[in-house]
């Protein structure tokens, strides 16, 4: 997978990748990571990619041709190729456009600046918006290693252990169960009982059992869109019955 990033601040990109799961894949080869900085696609003498914005107002906007130029330039020759402006207009990044980014041979992300980029380069050249969350930050090179990471993490081979993907929050719908370590008592607080037996089909189901109560009450809006089977039906019910105790 090759991944490129158009950005004004390539080397806040750069140093970020340099670790965890991120930095393990590349220097792995599993993913390739470039920076394309748009100011080397300017024709002002000072380099110049921001202008006034039309219609006035604070700030001011990226510019159409370093932008498009660059774009270009990282979309190359390859059909397999995505462009995905990271902006807070965007569609909310979720699971569902992690499975559906990763089967890109080559990702292109813009990474935005000041108030924003000219809404027709967004429209001509980019392929989707997508945003990280609610709220605005300076610029688009932080959602976009966030996206990167949660992208990672599902190429084979970039985890240590490959069912570290498989059981995250959100792969099958619902919260992740919670997790313990050592020692058993903390703070006269301890690990339940069940993970500590050994049984291996009662530690799943109580895993499962978790997930479900955990997704009901933390996270209603995934919740409603579950379809539960009569063995989850069970197990929520039984969960719910255990809190009020």
């Amino acid at each position: 997978m090759r991944i490129q990033i158009i950005t004004l601040f390539p080397e806040m990109v750069l140093n970020l990748a340099r670790y965890g799961v991120i930095g393990r894949a590349l220097e792995s080869g599993l993913v390739e990571l470039h920076t394309l900085n748009p100011r080397e696609f300017s024709t002002d003498l000072h380099g110049h990619v921001d202008d006034r914005p039309y219609g006035g107002g604070p700030g001011m906007v990226m510019c159409y041709e370093p932008l498009q130029k660059a774009i270009r330039k990282a979309r190359g020759h390859e059909p397999n190729s995505r462009v995905v402006c990271l902006s807070a207009q965007g569609k909310l990044f979720g699971h569902e456009d992690v499975s559906r980014l990763r089967d890109y041979n080559n990702l292109v992300l813009v990474a935005g600046r000041y108030e924003g980029i000219d809404e027709r380069l967004i429209e001509a050249e980019t392929d989707e918006e997508l945003a990280v969350g609610n709220f605005v930050v300076s610029g688009g090179e932080l959602p976009a290693m966030l996206l990167i990471d949660a992208l990672i993490r599902h190429v084979p081979g970039a985890l240590g252990h490959e069912e570290s993907a498989r059981q995250d929050s959100f792969v099958d719908g619902m919260l992740d169960c919670p997790h313990y370590t050592r020692p058993g008592i903390v703070d006269s607080r301890e690990v339940p009982e069940v993970l500590l037996q050994g049984d291996h089909q009662a530690i799943e189901r109580w895993r499962k059992k978790q997930a479900l109560g955990r997704t009901y009450l933390r996270r209603p809006d995934l919740f409603a869109k579950l379809e539960l089977s009569e063995e989850q039906d069970d197990l929520l019910e039984e969960y719910l019955q255990e809190q009020k105790n």
